[in-house]
């Protein structure tokens, strides 16, 4: 019997055994997909959560790297470095819009090896503009919109897509439909007649793939040969694990700051804390505040490329409410830190072409310029009313108190104060012991007095 126990033992733990091995090899023989989402806007922190992505699925041979993208625009130097990555992956890099590609997301999706598109999304309108949103300068204009053009007409040749659609995108700020894209449906007549096309199809089309969802596209992929910098190679999805690579808590973190809002909050709620500090001294938790939310807004600034004139504006308008808190002028400086503070937040970006409008929202811009004056007039109103506060303690305290003459005073005697005698002289009749006065001044060690 014992032996029998043993032997079943024995049998169970060598199948558990080949069973994880098995696991093993069917988990090391299925192809692997990494599967990426960006979201909002392309910062540094996108690029560098999409070059940790790729470099993970490259360092485990991946069958391919998907990016599922939705996003406005974003920042030009972000956008170019991005598009070198995808270019010098070693494993099959797909874009998958769903449901935008605005912008800088044309340039990433027709970067990628193979291009898709979900039902309803759309893509295109690279054209880069001022952070702004303003027209940029003819000169500045032209010199930046011919080096995209070059740029995007660079990758649909390398990757054989529509050369005259992609430069469109630029020149012309064209944008497309999946079905357009993909062309499966005609394009708009003034769509034919930017392109000059001679039929209303786009033939190459701009993108590959048109996929419902994303196991649909990695259905599609199988099978398909793409171009990488090390050679040709071939997707294989058949029985595959999809891989998902989030963004990290600091990757999500950076580019959650890394918008003209919040780093404009973070510059005024820096100089605000440390303002506040300056003024009542070892309060230490708006300094503390104050110095975080500062280094955070250095580096939301930087990313941003913001104006530096913008940034010399928000300054000079808390140098004005400091001189106001320590001059008390009435006002008058406050007045000017909240136009100076206006001015600044309005050119605080945009010095510069990009690939989406960098600029703040009014309602912040508003909010903001309100919480400070409310603040400022809350601190300047304080110091006012302290200045003018009758002193409660020492000699300038006696003033407006009440005393009880002890002896005649015609017109010096004495009276008593707070428990004290001191020498008193009425300023107007002749006061009996007993009667109650009212002090009005104080001179050295003695009171003057009047009848209560």
């Amino acid at each position: 019997m014992l032996k029998v126990i043993r032997v079943s033992f024995l049998l169970i733990w060598l199948f558990a055994v080949l069973s994880i091995i098995a696991g093993g090899v069917l988990a090391e023989s299925s192809p692997q997909i990494y599967v990426l989402r960006v979201e909002g806007t392309v910062v540094p922190a996108v690029a560098s959560y999409i070059d940790r992505g790729i470099g993970e699925a490259e360092s485990q041979n991946a069958a391919a790297v998907i990016i599922e993208l939705d996003t406005p625009g974003g920042l030009l130097s972000t956008t170019e470095n991005i598009v070198d990555r995808i270019k010098k992956a070693e494993v099959p890099v797909v874009v998958y819009v769903d449901p935008w590609a605005g912008s800088a997301g044309t340039f990433i999706t027709l970067a990628s090896h193979v291009a898709a598109m979900a039902d309803g999304s759309r893509i295109g309108a690279a054209s880069p503009v001022s952070g702004s949103g303003e027209d940029l300068s003819e000169t500045l204009r032209k010199k930046i919109s011919e080096d995209a053009e070059a740029s995007i007409r660079s990758l649909a040749q390398l990757r054989g897509r529509n050369l005259e659609a992609a430069r469109a995108t630029v020149s012309e700020a064209l944008s497309f439909t999946d079905g357009e894209a993909l062309g499966l449906e005609p394009l708009t007549p003034e769509h034919q007649e930017v392109l000059k096309l001679e039929t209303p199809y786009l033939d190459p089309p701009l993108v590959e793939i048109g996929a419902s969802s994303l196991e649909s596209l990695i259905t599609q992929l199988d099978g398909m040969t793409v171009e990488l910098v090390s050679g040709n190679v071939t997707i294989v999805t058949e029985g595959y694990s999809i891989h998902d690579v989030g963004m990290n808590t600091i990757e999500r973190f950076l580019q959650t700051i890394s918008d003209p809002n919040i780093a404009y909050i973070l510059l005024t709620l820096a100089t605000t804390g440390l303002i506040l500090e300056l003024i009542n001294p070892g309060t230490i938790l708006p300094g503390v505040v104050g110095a975080i939310s500062l280094i955070l807004a250095f580096y939301s600034l930087a990313v941003l490329e913001a104006s530096w004139a913008g940034i010399l504006f928000i300054v000079l308008a808390f140098v004005l409410f400091i001189a106001e808190v320590f001059t008390t002028t009435f006002g008058i400086l406050t007045l000017g830190g909240l136009a100076s503070l206006i001015m600044g937040s309005i050119i605080l970006f945009g010095g510069g072409p990009e690939l989406f409008q960098l600029d703040i929202n009014w309602w912040v811009i508003a909010a903001v310029t309100v919480v400070i004056a409310a603040i400022f007039l809350f601190v300047v109103t304080a110091i006012v009313r302290s200045q003018r506060r009758r002193p409660v303690t020492g000699k300038e305290g006696l003033v407006g108190k009440v005393a009880l003459a002890q002896t005649e005073l015609a017109p010096t005697g004495m009276v008593l104060v707070e428990g004290e005698h001191w020498t008193a002289r009425t300023e107007g009749d002749r006061i009996e012991p007993g009667e109650e006065v009212v002090i009005t001044k104080v001179e050295g060690l003695k009171l003057w007095v009047t009848k209560k």
